[in-house]
């Protein structure tokens, strides 16, 4: 009997919260655990990690790092408190529709009875304030999307690409040569980590501020020592070394849903606070203007400066 979508989608969903702790875990006892072979679960895995392009319901912000023996996956989807949005619940009753299309008619009762509970909740939640005012959602533009297909494209098949990348202090795209090594996604916005010609040295690249882009006709090789664990960690983009570290409390009003994140304990008084690397100050701007007066900078002064500088600026332009 052949597999359909809907036994993929199955284990797929049974295999996510398995591995989503951040941890290496053992592929054969993965396989094990969960009644299939090793060529099943590592087709599975590959159906997640090797993406060339978006797939239709496509979650963001999931990151999965196979190894010969082991994998790890970390999703920030999984670390929060379990309240759905009203994208995740109108997913959960599309994929319970695919499921029925592909079930037999003796498991139709359950999963008609699951999509009426969803169906009920849906019908509820443009009522929540939470979602006053929301009519529609992107998780970026179309030439975004675009120049991520484009960047997929070029690191499977090891091309170069010419960018015209314009940066956060720059006014005025400059044109650069890079050897696409990944497409991450961290932080609420898609990166490239390449190697910049122009610099010679690894670079990232944030795909919203990619003018232009067009492969070019010379092939590289991903150096034996890359790793991205140094680029990437608690899901977040960092260039460079971090011996440095920023301060930020969190106020009681957010510091429940960041402590969740982080696998920290809350003050006695509520609130939270963490050391970050400081291994890129824009981040840490972006960071904290995010959560608005309940994000502070302790230290370093460089760093509250410059939340400073940016408020300033912002309030000028107002």
């Amino acid at each position: 009997m052949s597999e359909t979508a809907a036994d993929k989608l199955r284990r797929v969903l049974q295999l996510i919260p398995e591995l989503a702790d951040d941890k290496d875990h053992a592929v054969d006892e993965i396989a094990t655990g969960l009644g299939i072979d090793r060529q099943t679960l590592l087709g599975d895995l590959r159906s997640l990690a090797q993406r060339f392009d978006d797939p239709g319901g496509f979650v963001e912000g999931v990151q999965i790092y196979l190894g010969e023996r082991t994998v790890s996956l970390r999703s920030d989807h999984f670390l929060r408190p379990m309240r759905l949005t009203i994208g995740e619940v109108g997913t959960l009753e599309l994929g319970l529709a695919l499921l029925r299309s592909e079930s037999a008619p003796e498991e139709y009762r359950g999963l008609e009875q699951a999509r009426e509970r969803l169906q009920r909740v849906l019908a509820k939640l443009p009522g929540d304030p939470t979602y006053e005012g929301v009519r529609e959602a992107s998780t970026g533009t179309e030439s975004d999307a675009s120049t991520l297909a484009l960047v997929r494209r070029s690191v499977r098949n090891r091309r170069k690409l010419a960018l015209t990348y314009r940066g956060s202090r720059s006014d005025e795209g400059l044109l650069r040569i890079v050897c696409p090594y990944a497409p991450v996604f961290a932080s609420g916005a898609w990166y490239l980590v390449a190697h910049c010609q122009r610099s010679e040295a690894i670079r990232i690249f944030r795909l919203d501020r990619i003018e232009a882009a067009e492969p070019v006709d010379e092939r590289f090789e991903i150096p034996a020592d890359f790793s991205l664990e140094g680029i990437v960690r608690g899901g977040k983009v960092f260039q460079g070394s971090a011996e440095e570290v920023v301060t930020i409390r969190y106020s009681p009003a957010i510091a429940r849903w960041i402590a969740e994140r982080e696998g920290k304990a809350l003050a006695p008084d509520g609130s939270l606070t963490l050391e970050h690397p400081l291994a890129d100050p824009h981040w840490v701007v972006r960071h904290v203007l995010q959560y608005g007066a309940e994000a502070e900078v302790l230290s370093p002064e460089s760093a509250r400066n410059a939340v400073r500088t940016a408020l300033d600026r912002i309030l000028a332009a107002s």
